[in-house]
C-alpha cells in the first residue's frame, strides 16, 4: 500500500499568498492557528470579557485601577487583552478608539496617543500597535496627524472605495474593508431577487468591492496595505486569497484548516498593474466636500457605516456597564 502526503491544509495554503490575522479578542482560541497578527473590536473585546476564562483578568484591571471610572477603565481593558494576544502573535495587535469619537477629530488624537502610552508603559514598541479608527473623515484626518507621528492606523468601518482611497491619501498605515457587512446589505437589499450562484463567488458584492480598492491601490501606488475583514463565509476569504492581509475568525480559521482542497491566489498586485494599464482610472476627488458627496451617494457605504458606529457606540457602553 503506497503512502503519499495529503496536501497542505487550506490555512496554511492560504498563509503562503495573505497574511493572516486573527479577528477575536479571545486569546486563547488564536494560539492553534498562529496567525501574524490580530485585530480586536468593541464588540470582540465585550464578548470575550464576558467569558469565565477572562474573569481573572478583567478583575486585575480593576483592582489596579480602584475608583476609576467605567468610561476611563475600558482602555485598560483594551490593552490588557492586547498586551495578552501580543505574547502569542509575532507581529500587530489593532485596538479600537472609543467608536463615539468617531466624528471628533482632536479627541481621537488624544484617546489614540493615550492608548499608545499605554502600551509603552509596559514596554511594547508602538510598531507592534495599529490604532483602529472609523473611516470617516473625521477618522481619516485623525490619522493624518496620528501616522505624521509614527503611531499606526488601521482604517475600520470601511464600506466603499472613496474611504479607501482618502485613506491611502493621508498614508494611513492598513485598511479594513468590510467584506460580509457589504454582502450582507445587498442580500436584504434584493430579497427574493439573491441568487447564491449570480451574487456568490467571485460575484460576491464584498468580494468585488475589495477587488476595486485593491486593483485602485496598485493603479496608482498607494502603499497602505489592504486587509479583507468581516468574513461570512471561507469562499469570500478564498476570493480574495493574495490581498494583502485578511482578518479571519476563530470559527472560519477552524473551517480553512480542515479544508485540504487546493486554493489559488485571486489578487495580485502584478496582474492589477498589468489590467489597468490599459483602463483608463481617474483618481478620486478626496477634499472634504467632494468625499463626503461620494459617501452620501453610496446608500450601502452610508447605512453601513452608520450602523457599525452605532453597534460598536452600543457595546462600548455595555462593557462600562460590565465594569462598574
Amino acid at each position: 500500500m503506497t503512502s503519499h502526503t495529503s496536501a497542505p491544509n487550506q490555512l496554511k495554503q492560504l498563509k503562503q499568498l495573505t497574511t493572516v490575522v486573527a479577528d477575536t479578542g479571545d486569546f486563547e482560541r488564536m494560539q492553534e492557528y498562529q496567525p501574524q497578527d490580530a485585530t480586536t473590536n468593541p464588540s470582540l473585546i465585550l464578548k470575550a470579557a464576558q467569558q469565565t476564562n477572562y474573569q481573572a483578568l478583567v478583575k486585575q484591571v480593576k483592582m489596579a485601577h480602584p475608583g476609576m471610572k467605567p468610561v476611563d477603565l475600558v482602555d485598560y481593558i483594551l490593552v490588557a487583552f492586547g498586551l495578552e494576544i501580543l505574547k502569542i502573535v509575532p507581529g500587530r495587535v489593532s485596538t479600537e478608539v472609543d467608536a463615539r469619537l468617531s466624528f471628533d477629530t482632536q479627541a481621537t488624537v488624544l484617546k489614540a496617543k493615550h492608548l499608545i502610552a499605554l502600551y509603552e508603559s509596559h514596554g511594547i514598541d508602538r510598531q507592534r500597535i495599529l490604532i483602529k479608527l472609523a473611516g470617516t473623515w473625521e477618522g481619516i484626518q485623525a490619522a493624518k496627524a496620528l501616522e505624521a507621528e509614527g503611531i499606526h492606523c488601521n482604517m475600520t468601518l470601511l464600506f466603499s472605495l472613496v474611504q479607501a482611497a482618502a485613506c491611502g491619501a493621508v498614508h494611513a498605515t492598513l485598511i479594513s474593508p468590510f467584506v460580509g457587512r457589504i454582502t450582507d446589505w445587498y442580500k436584504a437589499k434584493l430579497g427574493s431577487n439573491w441568487s447564491d450562484i449570480d451574487n456568490g463567488g467571485a460575484n460576491d458584492p464584498g468580494v468585488t468591492s475589495v477587488k476595486r480598492i485593491f486593483h485602485y491601490y496598485k493603479h496608482f501606488g498607494i502603499s497602505t496595505e489592504i486587509m479583507g475583514a468581516s468574513f461570512r463565509s471561507a469562499t469570500q476569504i478564498l476570493e480574495l486569497a493574495g490581498c494583502d492581509l485578511l482578518t479571519i475568525s476563530p470559527e472560519l480559521l477552524g473551517e480553512l484548516q480542515a479544508s485540504n482542497n487546493p486554493i489559488t491566489k485571486k489578487l495580485d498586485a502584478n496582474n492589477a498593474k498589468a489590467a489597468l494599464a490599459s483602463e483608463a482610472i481617474a483618481p478620486l476627488k478626496l477634499d472634504e466636500s467632494h468625499f463626503r458627496l461620494q459617501l452620501n451617494n453610496d446608500a450601502m457605504a452610508t447605512e453601513k457605516l452608520a450602523e457599525g458606529i452605532r453597534n460598536f457606540c452600543i457595546d462600548t457602553e455595555k462593557l462600562e456597564a460590565l465594569l462598574s
